[in-house]
């Protein structure tokens, strides 16, 4: 609020006694000081919940907002994000829509491709193990298993078991940070090659099938 309008607010005796250079017009001054940044916040508040226009540290906040905490999730809060702050306002922004899909593999792979920033993921489900899910992750973003692991615990159904498995063959091409959501690319080659490593930190532990009696 100016100084001003500050005065206008006072019984008529202390706005005769505010002049220049009295005790009450620079107690005036330091009051309007005093609400300059408040009011600057409010005359753009709208940004402050635009995933786009948002602050940086408002961000992570907003992640909340859409059932994002296993991204932003962190021991410390001075802790930096596990993944950049542009694919964090991608999926804040998208975060409305990946909930409708959450549990699908629609909505899984378009996570991982605005986390990662490349599409190739491929998830499979062998039919010899019911509930059962394999994500291959593309060799480039084998350095993000870790971040890739909690987005396929938090994002899969929940009876469903999942492991994660670095493919060998090179990345495809990156995912266009305005690309259609839930349009999850295939690429035109081999999907799959053989697998490079499986982790076991996001993978869960295999029974080794019954030997058929001699």
């Amino acid at each position: 609020m100016r100084r001003a309008g500050i005065e206008r607010l006072l019984p008529a005796a202390y706005q005769r006694a505010c002049v220049p250079g009295s005790v009450l017009w620079a107690l005036l001054e330091v009051m309007e000081g005093l609400h300059a940044p408040d009011e600057a916040v409010l005359a753009e508040v709208d940004a402050l919940f635009a995933p786009y226009r948002a602050p940086g540290e408002m961000v992570a906040y907003l992640a909340r907002w859409v059932a994002m905490d296993h991204l932003v999730a962190a021991p410390r809060r001075d802790a930096p994000l596990p993944l950049p702050l542009s694919r964090l306002r991608d999926l804040v922004a998208h975060g409305a829509h990946l909930a409708a899909w959450r549990g699908t593999p629609d909505g899984l792979r378009t996570v991982l491709e605005l986390a990662t920033g490349v599409t190739g993921f491929v998830l499979d489900e062998p039919p010899d193990r019911p509930f059962h899910l394999v994500v291959r992750v593309p060799a480039a973003v084998a350095d993000q298993v870790a971040l890739i692991g909690r987005i396929v615990e938090a994002e899969k159904p929940a009876a469903v078991t999942a492991e994660v498995i670095v493919d060998s063959a090179p990345v495809v091409e990156p995912a266009p940070a305005d690309r259609a959501v839930g349009r999850a690319s295939v690429p035109s080659g081999p999907a799959v090659t053989e697998p490079a490593a499986v982790h076991p930190a996001v993978a869960d532990p295999v029974d080794p099938a019954p030997e058929e009696p001699s």
